[in-house]
């Protein structure tokens, strides 16, 4: 299987590597090319022993976060390099607060040149996967150098599991070079054992500890900050994908009317800022823009890292990716400021997470715009309501903390075992 990947990653590649180069265009920073081939910008290791964390992307390197600060307090003589795939992932990175990382570098394309360059200067004792980014090349050319491999905060989704095991024969030959495979929940740890995973074990969702370190946020900082209107209620709209998503939250709050309260939008891909911001003008007559420095009472939030604090002046949340058939959204950081959540239904990827708080009362899910309008329309009418839904919202977050402590543990066994 690993000829066959490679022989059709090369037979593919006159397709396959302009569509990637293409894709980096549509970023506002370009990706380093050379790390992105395996050339990395890394002082030669020591005698200090070297974990390699791959994040992907923000949402990814957010949810390591609180791994990497129990990785500093359990290893705090180790090295961590953390490798993204994009742009924006490694802005929110290099922007990071509390010294999470030693290095910070671009994941190599996943050709075996490239991985084993890559490999060979970065000599790590243990890679760390994030969620289930695995990649054929990246996981020999570990196994090559002698490290081992893991998976962490794994999990696979609805929607995924049953295209993966029409390719169980890939899979199995995939996770001959994993070592071990950490995952959010016991659905998910069955699926990965199915698939061929060696050994599987369920710790739970660091995006729990994650939120938890986001809850210190400043409410009334971040309504002077963002210029809210107190007179009236907020509703903070996250991670929206897509225009489909945005007709059918916009139609929703268009059937409540738009001036019974106030709205911070953050898109989950800023390349939908322009056309967004046209039709909430055409819509409402005004929109603001975060990035400008301006305020109104619907304003897009186009700016990085600001909407986990954001969510701290809303009085209730509506999250994306749910409303169309994409797989849903993270719901846990509204969860942990205390928000009533309002979503879609078609949030596989946060399986169990939205279940648990659909069960508690603390979220609620929205089939159709008329479905999102009336809940809306509620939560604005009935402040106990909305109180009775924040206190669950915190109550599930505070009984799911630790899995980043766990987390930190296992890595650090298996550094032990590293040759």
């Amino acid at each position: 299987m690993f000829l066959l990947y490679n022989f059709l990653l090369t037979l593919l590649s006159p397709f396959w590597a302009p569509w990637v180069y293409f894709k980096s265009l549509r970023r506002k920073e370009r990706p380093n090319w050379a790390e992105r081939m395996g050339s990395m910008s890394l002082p030669p290791r020591g005698d200090t022993r070297r974990i390699w964390v791959h994040t992907v992307s923000v949402g990814e390197f957010l949810a390591a976060s609180p791994i990497l600060k129990e990785l500093r307090r359990a290893l705090p003589k180790h090295e961590i390099v953390v490798s993204v795939t994009t742009s924006s992932g490694h802005q929110t990175a290099r922007e990071a607060k509390g010294n999470l990382f030693d290095h910070l570098v671009y994941f190599p394309i996943d050709v075996a040149r490239f991985q084993l360059s890559a490999m060979q200067q970065i000599r790590p004792d243990v890679v760390v996967v994030m969620e289930t980014e695995l990649w054929m090349n990246f996981l020999w050319a570990a196994n090559v150098f002698g490290a081992r491999t893991m998976v962490v905060n794994g999990r696979i989704s609805d929607r995924s599991f049953p295209r993966s095991m029409r390719f169980r024969f890939f899979y199995r030959s995939l996770f001959k070079n994993v070592d071990r495979c950490l995952m959010q929940s016991e659905t998910d740890r069955e699926r990965v054992m199915a698939l061929g995973a060696k050994d599987a074990a369920v710790v739970g969702n660091c995006k729990f500890d994650q939120a938890a370190d986001e809850m210190g946020a400043n409410r009334a900082e971040w309504i002077k900050k963002l210029g809210i209107d107190t007179d009236k209620a907020t509703v903070v709209i996250g991670s929206t994908r897509g225009e489909e998503e945005e007709m059918f939250v916009l139609d929703a709050l268009e059937g409540v009317g738009f001036e019974r309260f106030n709205v911070v939008h953050a898109p989950r891909h800023l390349e939908r800022v322009e056309a967004l911001a046209d039709t909430v003008k055409r819509r409402t007559g005004s929109v603001a823009l975060r990035s400008k420095g301006e305020s109104g009472p619907y304003l897009i939030l186009d700016t990085y890292g600001e909407l986990s604090s954001a969510y701290s002046v809303a009085d209730f949340v509506i999250v994306g990716g749910g409303f169309s058939n994409l797989g849903g959204q993270n719901i846990i950081q509204p969860l942990a400021q205390g928000k009533p959540v309002l979503h879609g239904i078609h949030m596989q990827n946060f399986r169990d997470v939205t279940a648990m708080a659909d069960r508690a009362g603390a979220a609620l899910a929205c089939a159709t715009e008329i479905e999102l309008s009336d809940a809306i329309r509620k939560l604005l009418q009935d402040s106990i309501a909305r109180f009775e839904m924040g206190a669950e919202a915190k109550e599930l977050v505070q009984r799911n903390l630790g899995a980043s402590k766990r987390y930190a543990v296992e890595i650090a066994l298996e550094s032990k075992k590293a040759r």
